[in-house]
């Protein structure tokens, strides 16, 4: 995957996606937790080459949150 997080719309997306690896989730999320990917004029928003629309970076990190509880943790999509 070139741009792996342009098929994702939400970061749960990516932490439950069942497929990926621990470290290519975790990635994916820091990728789109980066500073470089924050939406001019709007800090708590993110949004990486190729996605299709901003996600904040609460979502982010509670994706991450997520991630490290591990698979027994559900949390509905918001």
């Amino acid at each position: 995957m070139s741009q792996p997080f342009s098929r994702f719309l939400h970061p749960f997306e990516v932490s439950r996606h069942p497929r990926l690896e621990p470290e290519v989730k975790r990635a994916i999320l820091a990728s789109w937790a980066s500073d470089r990917c924050a939406v001019r004029n709007q800090p708590a928003l993110r949004k990486p080459p190729g996605a299709r629309r901003a996600v904040s970076i609460d979502d982010i990190l509670a994706a991450m949150h997520d991630l490290d509880e591990g698979p027994d943790q559900t949390r509905s999509l918001q």
